[in-house]
């Protein structure tokens, strides 16, 4: 791997969907044959922001591998992630590997199903968050 990189790979995963199944044996394996491998074990308080450590991990790691679960989508960190891998490929071309566990490819690519419910959730909330951000910034003039 490229001095540049300090990880091979980032995994994004929902934690409560996967960890202690799929995405661990996952870990171990890519661990095994050498792939040096960032995963957050830490979980992250609800109302807390996605954390820079995280963000950098995205940007230092040469591929992201990304395991859509059937709560991944519901969950704010998740798709934050996500934005900031998709973001990073675009820019830097990184590399992205997605994973259905347990989903079908087709809820995701259309964003249907339990997909279609939270990335709407997620929207309202960007839109109230922006919303929000203007009216302060507004008050301060």
């Amino acid at each position: 791997m490229s001095s540049s990189w300090n990880h091979d790979v980032f995994l994004s995963f929902r934690g409560e969907d996967t960890r202690k199944n799929f995405t661990d044996h996952l870990y171990k394996a890519l661990d095994q044959a050498g792939i040096y491998t960032f995963r957050d074990d830490d979980e992250l308080a609800r109302g807390k922001e996605i954390s820079t450590e995280l963000l950098n991990a995205i940007q230092e790691s040469r591929i992201s591998i990304v395991v859509f679960s059937k709560g991944y989508a519901s969950s704010r960190w998740c798709l934050d992630e996500l934005v900031h891998i998709m973001h990073c490929r675009k820019t830097i071309g990184h590399t992205v590997y997605p994973i259905f566990y347990d989903v079908d490819p087709s809820d995701v690519r259309k964003q249907s199903g339990t997909f279609a419910e939270a990335f709407a959730r997620h929207e309202e909330r960007f839109a109230a968050e922006m919303e929000k951000g203007e009216q302060v910034e507004s008050s301060s003039y």
